[in-house]
């Protein structure tokens, strides 16, 4: 118990050093919201891929899919690594950055109003954000609170909930991005090595990789093939394909994913973020999945009743880990802890930066000046931490973590994904196609949480209905710019005109034919 509380201790000081250390860069908006846009690769990969990679997926996706695909769930850490990862700093990091600073926006909303010329749509853009992260940063504490109450049973998990929060809280609002990006980095650092002893230490316990593998083999399924687990695609192949397109594509849709790229440096910092991003994503994402694919192995200690364990999907890898040394157990508690806290960072001032730049700012209060923007981002980091710490203490009424992502995930990749890629790369999009793709990405998933039982049945598990939303969306989006009104040409080649700027160069030969 000492070990793990003065390795606690260690964590929690140097996060608060780093937050009262980078102060002095978040004394206006755009060094607390976007680090000055000046924030390296190396920084700008950690924060990416630790904003994707939280105790949701080590806890919650990692135990249910590894449970229900076997080996074959590390599919989906290569999924999250090439599509997710390698693919959305290809297709999107260049063009964000240019874009963004372009039309100066520091938020998603913000981009979507004045890509599109629409104040309207900058308010429909932040409402959503506000509303479908509550779902994601609830699931957060609440995988977190599966590997503290095995920890530390004798104290209680509301500790962990408010201790987590409160610290979160103070760096975030003493540092800003800069604090958040630093604070990344050495979590990623964490996540890295904590992944790697994690999963040497709980094969051995079946006698390595070989022998974990084929004790997996001989795991029955009733209506699968035998081996099912240990095989290249596992017992549901077109499953495992929907949880592969919603965590890799998806985040091309999340705000706070997305908002990475408008603080990178420079355009030849998104060349040496894109391979550490990926590399970072095979080592984490693929680890904790592949780990999560050995769950069945545990069966003994899950009491396992009628297919399903005892505690829900959400306990297995807490039950994979309880036997490990207090050594590794404390090493697990700072991964989790430091892949908890950088994603909540991130979400909270994505949804604070939101409301303040996007719904008060220029509506509720016509003039405000740096200083007061973020005084106000400051006091809504505070209200959204405190909601969504309520909301986690009280756990028994949550649903199990995937599904709480799969309905945040949904919605906002569903609403975004679509507006924000046409939105960077086609001139013909148009602002009425945004807007109904905002209705019926947020339609459908609402109504996925509310009347799930009368959805067809493929459709009742929100990662399905997420996946259809958001590929709906990429149809969507285009046929109705194609039937509505075009935008104002003159206007959207002003602002296509950041792809273009001019240079002149000396020629390298003075005579020419």
């Amino acid at each position: 118990m000492l070990v793990k509380i003065l390795m606690l201790v260690v964590f929690f000081a140097v996060m608060m050093g780093v937050g009262f250390y980078c102060r002095k860069h978040s004394t206006d908006v755009k060094g607390f919201v976007l680090g000055g846009r000046a924030v390296g690769p190396w920084l700008t990969a950690f924060a990416y891929g630790t904003s994707y990679f939280s105790a949701v997926i080590f806890v919650g996706y990692a135990g249910q899919f590894g449970w229900k695909y076997g080996v074959a769930s590390t599919w989906i850490g290569i999924g999250n690594a090439v599509l997710g990862s390698l693919l959305a700093w290809i297709v999107l990091g260049r063009r964000t950055r240019l874009m963004s600073q372009g039309l100066e926006s520091a938020t998603m909303p913000e981009f979507f109003g004045k890509r599109y010329l629409s104040p309207a749509l900058k308010i429909v853009a932040s409402i959503i954000v506000f509303i479908f992260l509550i779902p994601y940063t609830a699931s957060l504490y609440n995988g977190l609170s599966r590997l503290f109450s095995m920890a530390f049973p004798g104290i209680d998990y509301s500790v962990c909930v408010i201790v987590m929060a409160v610290l979160t809280g103070v760096y975030v609002i003493a540092g800003g991005y800069m604090a958040t990006a630093i604070n990344d980095f050495i979590q990623g650092v964490i996540m890295i090595v904590g992944i790697v002893l994690v999963i040497a230490a709980v094969l051995s316990q079946n006698g390595g990789f070989i022998g974990s593998l084929n004790a997996l083999a001989e795991v029955e399924l009733e209506g699968a093939a035998p081996g099912a687990f240990a095989s290249f695609f596992g017992p549901d192949p077109l499953g495992l394909l929907f949880v592969v397109i919603l965590t890799s594509l998806g985040t091309w849709g999340l705000p706070q994913m997305v908002q990475k790229f408008y603080a990178i440096k420079s355009e030849k910092d998104i060349n040496k973020g894109t391979v550490i991003s990926t590399v970072f994503a095979i080592i984490v994402a693929g680890g904790c999945y592949f780990l999560g694919g050995f769950g069945r192995l545990f069966e003994g200690k899950l009491n396992v009743t009628n297919g399903m364990p005892e505690g829900g999907y959400d306990a297995i890898i807490p039950k994979m880990l309880e036997s490990l040394p207090d050594v590794l157990i404390g090493v697990v508690i700072v991964l989790v802890l430091s892949a908890s806290m950088s994603t909540l960072s991130s979400l909270v001032l994505t949804s604070s930066s939101t409301l303040t730049l996007d719904l008060i700012k220029g509506h509720l209060v016509k003039k405000m000046s740096e200083k007061k923007q973020v005084l106000t981002m400051r006091v809504f980091i505070v209200v959204f931490i405190v909601v969504s710490a309520v909301i986690a203490l009280n756990k028994d009424k949550l649903g199990y973590i995937a599904d709480m992502m799969g309905i945040s995930w949904g919605a906002l990749a569903g609403c975004f994904l679509a507006p924000f890629l046409y939105g960077l790369y086609w001139k013909r999009t148009t602002k009425t196609a945004v807007l109904v793709n905002f209705i019926v990405g947020a339609t459908v998933m609402v109504a996925n949480m509310l009347f799930r039982a009368q959805f067809p049945i493929q459709l009742q598990s929100p990662i399905n209905c997420g996946v259809v939303v958001m590929l709906l969306g990429l149809i969507i989006v285009p046929v109705v710019s194609l039937i509505t009104a075009k935008p104002d040409k003159a206007k959207v080649e002003e602002i296509f005109s950041c792809y273009k700027r001019e240079v002149v160069v000396q020629a390298k030969e003075s005579l020419g034919e």
